[in-house]
């Protein structure tokens, strides 16, 4: 087994299905996101395990360079729209949702450092609902209109379940990566009960879960589908506001504020 960590030496690195471009974008790694390294026998490629989430997937090999010594101490997420970490000497952009260190790091002979940047605290978790509540909307509101893009997690280009891991993200709930994982977990809430923050996810008619949103109230949600917009909900799904027609159909609304538990970071 190999044990090393690999880091993201750029702002954002693509991650495939598959060790070539051609293959799906399943999700993308942040500048400095720590990586279990899984294989790196396909020359160009390396297949790794977020430390974040535990997503897998495979990305370029020269987009990421293996740790130097400890890691830092994890302070927490970038919290703002776009900013600009510092990577030997010269900056490179971070997007909303980048890990932010207390002290420099070293991958290979790239030196990062994230002096500067705000962020979200990672240990502090948002339980005050009226908190929790207007935090959520502030940072829900910031991807209103950013472009639907499958595997996208920033403000160039976003998913469904990406928007709501990166918007749970700021709050101190760490959810998992796609729409069908984040529905595993959670605690189920009826609609006319549900609040600003519950999920809600919705299902094809096989019964596999595709899509998610995060609920404004029990009669409105945000998502992506498109780009991130606001639509209606109710009992049968996702009325939407542009098309005039059903979009989405309703399959559970799971509630997970003080219900997580901490990412294993």
């Amino acid at each position: 087994m190999i044990h090393r960590i690999l880091v993201p030496v750029v702002g954002i690195c693509q991650l495939r299905t598959e060790p070539n471009h051609r293959a799906e974008l399943s999700s993308q790694l942040f500048l400095g996101e720590m990586l279990a390294l899984l294989d790196d026998t396909v020359d160009g490629w390396v297949k790794v395990r977020s430390l974040t989430d535990q997503y897998e997937g495979w990305s370029q090999a020269i987009q990421t360079a293996p740790l130097v010594g400890e890691a830092p101490t994890l302070l927490g997420f970038f919290n703002q729209s776009t900013g600009f970490a510092n990577v030997n000497g010269q900056p490179m952009p971070v997007f909303k949702g980048s890990p932010v260190y207390a002290s420099p790091l070293q991958a290979g002979h790239f030196a990062i450092s994230f002096t500067g940047l705000s962020y979200a605290p990672y240990q502090h978790r948002i339980t005050d609902s009226s908190a929790l509540h207007a935090a959520l909307l502030l940072h829900a509101m910031d991807y209103l209109n950013t472009t639907y893009l499958w595997g996208g997690r920033t403000f160039s280009g976003i998913d469904c379940s990406g928007f709501a891991q990166m918007v749970y993200r700021q709050l101190g709930y760490y959810i998992q990566r796609d729409a069908w994982m984040q529905a595993e977990t959670g605690e189920p809430i009826h609609l006319d009960n549900a609040v600003c923050g519950d999920l809600a996810f919705f299902d094809e008619p096989d019964g596999r879960i595709t899509h998610v949103g995060i609920l404004l109230n029990n009669r409105e949600l945000i998502h992506a589908s498109g780009k991130v917009r606001i639509d209606d909900i109710d009992e049968a799904g996702i009325w939407s506001r542009d098309q005039q027609k059903r979009t989405h159909h309703l399959h559970s609304i799971k509630r997970y504020f003080c219900s997580l538990p901490k990412s294993s970071l």
